[in-house]
C-alpha cells in the first residue's frame, strides 16, 4: 500500500493537473468528439475514435485524482527537522567507491514525470534506511544484490545550491 504523504509542492501539482484536465483539456476534447460524431459513420472515423479514447483517459485520471487527493496528507517543512533526514528532505549520499547520489524524499504520488527524476518515494528501501539519519552517519541499505553501505554527506529542506545538474 502506498503512503498517503505528499509535499505541498506535490499536492499543488496534482491540484493543477486536475484543474487543467477538467477545465481545459476535457472541454477541448469533448468539442472534437462532438464535431467528429456529427460527421456520421463513427466506425471508420479516426478523429472520433482517437478523441473518444483520449476522453476516457482524461476521465479515468480525473476520477483517480478526485479519489486520491482527499486521502493525501500534506507535510510541510518544520524547523525541528533540521539536521536529520525526514520526509521532504534533499539528501546527498556517497558510497565507499565515491559514487554520489542526490535526491529528495517525497510521497509515491510525486515520483512520476520527467522533472522529478531526482525524487525517491518515502516507501523505497533507500528512503526508509535514511530516515532520522544525520550528516556523516553510515546507512545500510538492503538491495537485491545485498546490503550496501552509504554515508550521508548533506541534508537540506530548501532546494539546495549543491544539487548537481545532469
Amino acid at each position: 500500500m502506498k503512503t498517503n504523504l505528499i509535499t505541498r509542492e506535490g499536492f499543488e501539482k496534482l491540484q493543477k493537473e486536475h484543474d487543467y484536465l477538467w477545465h481545459e483539456r476535457r472541454p477541448e476534447v469533448t468539442k472534437i468528439v462532438t464535431w467528429a460524431a456529427s460527421l456520421g459513420d463513427r466506425s471508420e472515423n479516426a478523429d472520433y475514435q482517437y478523441n473518444k479514447r483520449l476522453l476516457r483517459q482524461i476521465d479515468r485520471r480525473v476520477r483517480y485524482l478526485r479519489k486520491r487527493m482527499p486521502d493525501l496528507k500534506v507535510i510541510d517543512y518544520s524547523p525541528a527537522q533540521d539536521g536529520k533526514v525526514f520526509f521532504g528532505a534533499w539528501v546527498e549520499i556517497e558510497n565507499e567507491a565515491g559514487e554520489i547520489k542526490q535526491f529528495r524524499i517525497v510521497g509515491p504520488d510525486e515520483i512520476y514525470g520527467e522533472e522529478v527524476k531526482r525524487y525517491i518515494s518515502i516507501d523505497s528501501p533507500m528512503a526508509r534506511a535514511l530516515l532520522k539519519k544525520e550528516a556523516d552517519d553510515e546507512v545500510e541499505v538492503r538491495t537485491p544484490e545485498g546490503i550496501k553501505l552509504w554515508f550521508v554527506n548533506r541534508i537540506s529542506y530548501q532546494s539546495p545550491d549543491w544539487l548537481e545538474n545532469d
